[in-house]
């Protein structure tokens, strides 16, 4: 369903002329990012399941943290890079193409990547300068790094802590900032004479703000678990929430009150059709 409902925004995004704006635009590498995100983990969990195999080797390991971590921050530099889309839109709105322009599209969307990828490299080189030893058991369907930890023979995992209270910060500063803007929204908002253009200015932001907040309160509760020696359901289950359950809702958010994308995902389907 994740992989289905991405591709789909993907596709749509992209043939449909409609929806050419600054935030389809944002909204196709957002499931792009998606995409990679749920794909990092999901299929080899499913290939290891109907093979009935556990093993993972050193440097498919180092992959897999390098690659869950950099999408994880990518996505949270873009879902705040999103709601600076909505702020310029609804506070200036008269300025909004000329703020909003090609280059800077472009170079946001580049900034969201470059970040996510030096955050994956801070993290892997952290994590896997950390000497292991005893039993390579990781009690998790991934690399999870919070696993890895417990691998350690001593304490020089500290340098992996400091990352991790880096890269923590930064996301806690863009929640501060998303958090900011839908401020902004909500007072510009409050002040439109019209209840029919309240609605409407508010129906533009209500996706992302559902998608902010499910993607930030998930990561949030992972990070804040305590995680035991031996891990419990309550565990298990948080890992699910926030590796599997943004990436398949959010493109159903964003397609289940938006008029401007159920015409295009039409479109897609009917041209399926046809050929």
């Amino acid at each position: 369903m994740a992989l289905a409902g991405n591709i789909l925004i993907i596709t749509a995004t992209s043939i449909d002329h409609n929806l050419s704006s600054p935030m389809y635009f944002f909204l196709k590498h957002l499931s792009c990012l998606d995409l990679c995100y749920i794909t990092v983990t999901v299929p080899r969990s499913i290939y290891d399941s109907f093979m009935h195999r556990g093993n993972i080797s050193f440097w498919e390991c180092v992959l897999q943290c390098f690659s869950f971590t950099a999408c994880c921050s990518a996505e949270a530099a873009m879902l705040t890079m999103m709601s600076y889309d909505r702020y310029v839109a609804i506070c200036f709105p008269l300025r909004y193409e000329i703020i909003m322009n090609a280059s800077t599209c472009v170079y946001g969307v580049l900034a969201v990547w470059t970040s996510g990828i030096i955050a994956g490299v801070m993290h892997t080189a952290a994590t896997f300068s950390i000497h292991f030893c005893g039993p390579k058991i990781i009690h998790q369907f991934f690399c999870d790094v919070s696993q890895l930890l417990k691998l350690s023979c001593s304490n020089d995992y500290i340098s992996e802590l400091g990352v991790t209270a880096l890269l923590a910060l930064v996301a806690f500063l863009g929640f501060v900032f998303i958090g900011f803007s839908y401020t902004h929204i909500v007072s510009t908002v409050l002040k439109i004479p019209s209840a029919e253009g309240r609605a409407k200015a508010f129906s533009t932001c209500l996706p992302h703000l559902c998608v902010v907040t499910l993607f930030f309160f998930t990561a949030a509760f992972e990070f804040l678990n305590v995680h035991s020696d031996s891990p419990t359901g309550l565990d298990f289950l948080l890992t699910i929430l926030y590796t599997i359950v943004p990436p398949t809702l959010n493109p159903v958010i964003y397609s289940l009150r938006n008029k401007a994308m159920k015409a295009a995902l039409r479109k897609v389907f009917e041209g399926r059709k046809t050929t």
